[in-house]
């Protein structure tokens, strides 16, 4: 008897360990939840699915939780030749690495006001499948790019506006690259990966010896670690360590101060199988093994790009330039916002907005331009205002307001619907 109680004893304390570790249902059913709190702030409607893409990289099938706002936006073009309106083209954006869609929250609702737009978790992160990328630096960026022309090919998108932040904007770049056709602008927020790793690294950055020997002893492990190690504890050491990201969004959701470093922490607590593909390409935390700025004379030259830099990041914003020199005769606009960090897209919301209307406006030609609007920061702000600036009010005025409300589909997907009546207060 007392063997049978020692051995459960030990389970017991196993299943403890493991525990703290381990991703489960509970930790998915947080992730859905504090997603849902985010884009409660929204005051466009919006919904969220799964988009089976096949089995791109996984054994069986992978799936791509995308969120979509205003999908059946047209130009209204008073054609003389009695055409029905064009839409327009959708906006497609790649999240950085440990993100997710809902952090673009800032920003859904100043772009979806002229265009449709598509915010994904790519393959390895958030709540898309979890499949295990290459260990090869070329092949698991490869992998990645394949599931985005998958993800296109179901929704059936002809060409898109393909809009990438940090680790994103590599993947978006690689993929332009390898299907121009495809895209009708390449917009690049802070790009990851860009220049080349300098040879004499070392000898320019004084690094004091154990700061190197501690970066040395955990080479081996992905970039995001700690959040998983700390278990239950990792929302608070986000909160602690990054308090910078929590306040960009600390507006977003009144009363709900928490739900952003709850997302963050859900979003990196599970296999992190997306965040192994990033840890395959790169070369230190800063470059990646195949840099992008010289690859970038591949590109096809009939496609525009606009780089948007934060002039407090630590990105190498010098690469803009470059490849501006590099695509001489080819639409290049490199942006650099005063005070924005890396997160450039939350940093300065309004004036990151503007750039990206104004590189979407270029990909329409053919629509009535509003680009003196953009440009003028006056009518910025009144279209702000009009478009989707964050308001303080509740989230149930802000339905009022739209005459939405939602449901929640089987698969944990969210559908934004019109009613004639009051929104479900329950």
């Amino acid at each position: 008897m007392a063997l049978i109680k020692m051995s459960d004893s030990e389970a017991a304390k196993e299943s403890w360990f493991w525990s703290w570790f381990r991703w489960s249902r509970s930790s998915y059913s947080m992730l859905r939840a504090a997603e849902k709190k985010i884009l409660s702030s929204l005051r466009t409607a919006y919904r969220g699915w799964y988009v089976d893409i096949g089995p791109v990289i996984g054994p069986t099938g992978d799936r791509v939780w995308t969120v979509s706002l205003n999908e059946e936006a047209k130009i209204s073009d008073d054609s003389l030749d009695g055409s029905p309106p064009k839409t327009r083209v959708p906006i497609v954006l790649l999240h950085g690495l440990g993100s997710g869609s809902a952090l673009w929250v800032l920003n859904f609702d100043a772009l979806a006001a002229t265009r449709p737009v598509y915010a994904v978790d790519m393959l390895g992160f958030g709540r898309s499948s979890r499949p295990t990328f290459s260990s090869d630096a070329m092949e698991a960026e490869q992998q990645m790019v394949r599931s985005v022309e998958e993800w296109r090919r179901e929704m059936q998108l002809d060409s898109m506006i393909l809009l990438g932040h940090s680790m994103g904007g590599f993947i978006a770049a690689s993929y332009a690259i390898k299907y121009p056709k495809r895209i009708k602008h390449l917009i690049l927020a802070d790009p990851w990966g860009f220049p080349e790793k300098p040879a004499d690294l070392h000898l320019k950055t004084a690094v004091p010896l154990w700061v190197r020997a501690i970066a040395f002893v955990v080479q081996p492990l992905n970039p995001l670690w700690a959040v998983r190690f700390a278990g239950p504890f990792g929302q608070w050491l986000i909160q602690k360590t990054r308090p910078d990201i929590i306040s960009k969004f600390s507006h977003v959701v009144p009363g709900e101060e928490n739900v952003i470093s709850q997302y963050i922490f859900q979003c990196n607590v599970q296999n992190p199988t997306g965040e192994s593909a990033f840890h395959a390409m790169m070369s230190g935390f800063g470059w990646a093994k195949n840099p992008m700025a010289p690859r970038m004379d591949n590109l096809h030259k009939d496609v525009p790009v606009t780089l948007v830099y934060g002039s407090r990041s630590w990105v190498d914003n010098t690469a803009g330039e470059e490849i501006r020199k590099r695509r001489a005769g080819s639409y290049v606009n490199v942006q650099v916002i005063t005070g924005a960090g890396h997160h450039v897209y939350a940093d300065k919301s309004e004036i990151f907005n503007r750039h990206v209307l104004e590189a979407c406006e270029y990909s329409d030609p053919s629509s009535p331009s509003i680009l003196a609007k953009i440009r003028s920061r006056a009518s910025l702000s009144n279209l702000s205002k009009s478009i989707g600036e964050r308001s303080s009010k509740s989230n149930l005025r802000a339905e009022m307001e739209t005459g939405e409300e939602e449901e929640d589909d089987e698969d944990g997907g969210i559908r934004m619907k019109k009613t004639a009546d009051s929104p479900d207060k329950s």
